[in-house]
């Protein structure tokens, strides 16, 4: 627009200007100050960048420190000999316990005796008759009354023909045949004699009687049964007899516990029935070897039974006290390392290196091992070591804990 026209129009020219100059002026404020907030908020999203980017890389510096980090659990060695037990089947048994049978064969005549009946030694427990037996005894005690008067006449006749052969009236060999038939008729009467005293003592038979102070736990026989003179091979058993105070049971220890068992330890003895009830008796006999079939250890055990509540032939639980020695340490198996150089121990000292030690195992329990030398009870043992368990390695302890017997944590 020219001056002429602006001088037409009315307008000046400075006015113009100025206002263009403002305008200007204007524009350049606003984006001086967009540029401004632009910077601004780049800069800001740059700051969040690098702020989220250093919180990243240090989680990641941290999560790759923790599982880098090895975590073990400890336990301290038990001292050995605390309850250590084990438990066995048995069966109850008289201390003494026998089968009844009859000497002489007969008929039973009556019996005095029956099952579950108290009886002393040497009380009747039942009658037979033997019509045999005493005809056998009639017929030898006539036969010994013919040798006794064959004696008589044998010594009569060698007495005359001594005084014959002094008179030479007689041949020597007459007489020697004469002393021989004297020696024959004393040995046949001496045998006639043995014969009538056996018969006897069968006759003797007839009552049956106890051979000692017990309990009768079987009774086989009725009146008018025939019985067969025998044991076990031939004839049966009358009656069953058992002495049950003390009661005995034999129980076979395993090879593995056959040295720990000792004449005298205490036995508790516990029957299915009553589980909450308990008797108390010893080892009284060991025997001196093993088994070489079923590698056990046969040993007797003697329960006092005054009230009789324990019954012969009942099926118990034994338990028997395995101690061993109460100085050795004991750990779960689960603590021990197999390497090449021997078993291993891993153990954890205050700044929390490893060191593996070399032990010399005992006796082994299942669940539990005793350490005989390598390690003491207040070192604190790696729990379940991983294979890769090394020498020096630094690991992270968890809570100590402590090992029962049984191989099971306490904190």
């Amino acid at each position: 627009m020219t001056e002429n026209r602006h001088a037409k129009m009315g307008i000046h020219a400075g006015s113009a200007d100025h206002e263009h100059q403002l305008k200007h002026s204007t524009i350049i404020h606003r984006a001086k100050v967009a540029s401004i907030v632009i910077v601004i908020v780049l800069l800001a999203g740059a700051a969040i960048r690098v702020g989220v980017q250093v919180l990243h890389n240090r989680n990641l510096a941290n999560a790759t420190e923790e599982n880098a980090r090895v975590y073990v659990t400890t336990i301290h060695a038990d001292g050995g000999g605390k309850g250590e037990s084990i438990t066995l089947p048995g069966t109850l048994q008289g201390i003494i316990e026998a089968p009844i049978y009859a000497r002489s064969t007969g008929y039973v005549l009556h019996w005095n005796k029956d099952i579950g009946s108290s009886v002393k030694k040497d009380e009747e427990l039942a009658t037979i008759d033997t019509p045999e037996v005493d005809a056998q005894l009639a017929q030898s005690m006539a036969t010994r009354a013919q040798q006794a008067s064959s004696l008589d006449l044998a010594k009569t006749t060698a007495e005359r023909w001594e005084e014959l052969r002094k008179k030479d009236a007689v041949t020597q060999q007459d007489l020697n045949e004469k002393r021989s038939a004297y020696t024959q008729a004393i040995a046949n009467l001496a045998a006639a004699d043995a014969d009538v005293l056996r018969l006897k003592k069968l006759e003797g038979f007839k009552k049956i009687v106890a051979p000692f102070s017990g309990v009768i736990t079987r009774r086989d026989v009725e009146v008018g049964d025939l019985v067969d003179a025998g044991s076990g091979g031939t004839g049966r058993a009358m009656f069953s007899m058992a002495k049950v105070d003390p009661i005995r049971l034999y129980v076979y220890v395993p090879q593995a516990y056959a040295q720990r068992i000792k004449v005298g330890d205490v036995v508790s003895v516990a029957m299915t029935e009553h589980p909450d009830q308990t008797a108390q008796g010893n080892v009284k006999h060991i025997a001196g070897a093993i088994d070489p079939v079923t590698r056990t250890l046969q040993v007797e055990v003697n329960l006092p039974n005054h009230d009789n509540k324990l019954l012969a032939g009942s099926y118990v639980q034994v338990t028997l006290s395995a101690n061993g020695n109460s100085g050795v340490l004991r750990v779960p198996s689960n603590a021990l390392l197999f390497r090449p150089v021997g078993t291993q121990i891993a153990v954890v000292d205050n700044t929390g290196k490893v060191k593996l030690r070399t032990v010399t195992v005992g006796h082994d329990f299942g669940n539990t091992v005793e350490i005989l030398s390598g390690i003491t009870a207040q070192d604190n043992l790696v729990l379940n070591p991983a294979d890769s368990l090394a020498d020096n390695d630094v690991v992270t302890v968890s809570k100590p804990e402590k090992a029962d017997s049984a191989g099971k944590k306490h904190s």
